[in-house]
Parts: structure tokens; sequence; C-alpha cells
């Protein structure tokens, strides 16, 4: 097949959607498939076999100055680069319906000399995929969560009516429904996934795909002769996407009996505003380390060297770092949030799971795991196990193709 995977942000760093996007167009490659991908900063590394095309934006939205390039003065003033200056000086995030209205452009442009059988979009859904329809391939789009999750998640947290309407208008809801609805086939990641995308957009059931992501155990693997830290903790996320569970876990490490050490791999949030100030207010700053963004092997080196990995979301669509750490036969605490069960699988066997927003049971958790190294290598190997079974991108990609079959025929 020839085909052309979609991302508005390519990079790994910049959370599952950039590490999907890499390992599934890997996997095509090697099945024997020609893949391009259309992406926008931050992008992705090169892929062999992959052809990258690479759409700019201005990034407005994370900008409080320096709107005007010194090397293109008025390029601020191109339509869709002023669309996307003045709604978000407004509050609203522009950066995925730019993104959409820019790969129209751009498909315009390469099917002058490529015909695609399919197109593949990953979590943007904006109006621009209207115009994409109407040059007649197949088009289909992975949603790893409704953002209805993100919204409602900053909305369990106390702020003033200036900050709750910057909610309203930062996630793009009625936008993603309006063309979820649109797309020839969904495909979500988990069986939570796929209740909320129905619950959230309306999408029928018959129209969703399941398709789990994979892990590469070739990269994520324990790494022998390394010495376990005695009481080491480590927690892979974003500290300021509140879904994650951060503000609970923080609260657990004042209720454990030992003296733990937490190193958090935030991959170098720009701007962490509330976590400082959790830390600082439970007296924690002497039991945690920030890394910052780090290379893959320094990642598995820590997963290596710690005892326990906790994951303690309030929703996860899938959750790769759990499934990383798992790989890696590092023993996971992680709560009953969304898709984390249907993961890690079993309490006790392959994982150690809490109730969500539960930061007593985090600390007892973390307690029982440290009091048992027994239990802890056995349910971390049993984990690596349950990861090499079930999370492969070999399957993904096979189960993506039969997908694209399916949409293919259908579109006849």
């Amino acid at each position: 097949m020839k085909i052309c995977l979609l991302s508005y942000r390519g990079n790994p760093y910049c959370g599952g959607q950039g590490i999907y996007l890499m390992y599934l167009a890997e996997e095509f490659v090697r099945q024997g498939h020609e893949v391009h991908v259309i992406v926008g900063p931050p992008y992705p590394r090169e892929v062999e076999g992959v052809t990258i095309h690479r759409l700019s934006n201005h990034n407005y939205f994370n900008k409080k100055s320096d709107f005007i390039k010194p090397h293109k003065p008025f390029a601020t003033y191109q339509p869709l680069n002023f669309y996307e200056f003045v709604s978000s000086k407004m509050g609203i995030f522009p950066e995925i319906e730019t993104f959409s209205f820019r790969v129209f452009m751009k498909l315009k442009e390469l099917m002058k000399t490529h015909r695609f059988d399919v197109i593949h979009d990953n979590q943007c859904l904006g109006y621009g995929f209207m115009l994409i329809k109407l040059l007649g391939v197949p088009f289909v789009s992975t949603i790893h969560h409704p953002l209805s999750i993100d919204r409602s998640t900053w909305f369990e947290y106390p702020s003033d009516f200036g900050i709750k309407m910057k909610r309203v208008l930062y996630y793009p809801l009625i936008m993603q429904k309006f063309v979820s609805n649109r797309m020839d086939r969904i495909v979500t990641v988990s069986y939570d996934s796929a209740r909320e995308i129905t619950n959230a957009f309306g999408v029928p059931d018959k129209k969703i795909s399941v398709v789990y992501n994979g892990m590469d155990p070739s990269i994520f693997y324990p790494l022998k002769g390394i010495r376990k830290k005695k009481n080491s903790l480590i927690f892979v996320g974003n500290v300021e996407d509140r879904k994650k569970g951060i503000s609970y876990l923080l609260k657990s490490l004042t209720l454990t009996r030992h003296d733990v050490h937490l190193t958090i791999v935030d991959g170098g949030a720009p701007n962490r505003n509330y976590v400082p100030s959790w830390i600082t207010k439970f007296g924690l700053n002497h039991k945690i380390t920030f890394t910052g963004k780090i290379p893959i092997e320094q990642l598995i080196r820590l997963y290596s060297e710690t005892e326990v990995a906790l994951s303690p979301s309030i929703y996860e669509g899938f959750g790769f770092p759990a499934a990383e750490a798992m790989a890696c036969e590092l023993p996971v605490i992680t709560s009953t949030g969304g898709a984390l069960p249907e993961v890690v699988g079993e309490h006790m066997k392959t994982g150690y799971f809490v109730p969500t927003r539960d930061a007593q049971a985090i600390a007892e958790g973390i307690d029982f795991l440290l009091d048992h190294p027994d239990i802890r290598r056995s349910m971390g190997k049993a984990a690596r196990e349950r990861v090499l079974k079930v999370f492969t991108w070999q399957n993904a990609a096979k189960e993506m193709v039969r997908i694209y079959e399916e949409a293919i025929d259908a579109h006849r």
C-alpha cells in the first residue's frame, strides 16, 4: 500500500502521538508498504524508508512576544498565520485546525505525482479534513482519547471563572465531534477509549476499531548488571497534565513508611506552574529529582536501576510509560483510570492496582512492594511477558492494514 500518515506534532518527546507515529511508520516500511508522513513541529527524527513532509506553524499560542520573525516579517499576515495569531490571543488553541488546512494544501500538491491508497490522521480532526475528503482517498483517524476528558480533569481543580473560560475555549470539542463523525473509520487504542469516544462524540460503535499500541522490546528491556537504588521510584509523564494524577502521587510520598526518592521524567516541560508549589507545600524538595528531556538510553537505565514505577493517572487512553516500565521488568503501581487495567493486566500478577485519586492507596502500594522484593521481581518478569505477548507494533501494523483494506473496499 501507499500510506499517508498525518500528525500535527511528530516528535516522540511531544507525547504518545509522536511515539505512535514513529513506530507505526517504521513497521509499515518493514512490512513492505510505501509511507509518507505529513507532520508539524516538533518534527520526528528521520526514519529509513519513510518520506517526511514538514509543515510549519508559528506556535503563537505559547509565545508572549517575538511574534514577527526578522527573516519573514510579513509571514504573520498570511491568512492561516493571521488566524492562528488572533485566535491564540483570544485563548483558542488553533494548532490542529490550521494544521488540517495546511495538510489539505500539501496533499493537493503531492497528489499531482502520488496516488495514496489511504490517508491516516493521528488525533487532529480539524475542519480542513472536510476538504481532504473531497480528494477521493479513503480517510481514517486515530483518536487516542477524546479531549473532553482532558477538559473535565482541569475542572476538578479550584480555579476562577477566567481560567474556566480559557479551558472551554482551549479544547476544540465541537470541531472534533463534527469531523470524527464524517471520517471513513475511527481507530482507537483501547476498548475503554472506544466507549469514551462514543459517549463524547457520538461516533457509532460499528465505526470504531480497537488496535492496541505496540512496544519495542528490543529498545525497552531490563539492563543486566545494574544495581537497584534502594527505595527508588520513577514517574514518566507531563507533570502539568492534570489527568496524570501527579498531585495524588506527591501527596502519597508524605504517607509512606519508607524514605523514598522519586525521579520525574517529564520531557523538560517548559512551564511547571503547579507542581513546584505542591512539592514545596508537601515538603518534598529533598525527595524528588527532575531529569527534564533525556535520551531513550538514559530512560531505560533509569527503569533498570529503579525499584517501582508509578502511573497514577486519572485517565489514560493507553499509557505508554506503564508499558515501557513493564517491558523493562519494572513493577508498576497504576491507577484504574481509563485503559490502564487493559494495558497492565492483572492485579498482583503483572501490576499493582490502586483506585484513582487515592493518595493513601498509592502509599500503601509503595510500602507493600518495597517490603517484598520477591514479589517485585516476579511481577516485573510477568509484566514483560505480557508486553511481549500482547503489545507489538508488528501486530498493530497488520491490524491497521486490515482496517485500511476495509475502508478502501467501502470507498469503491
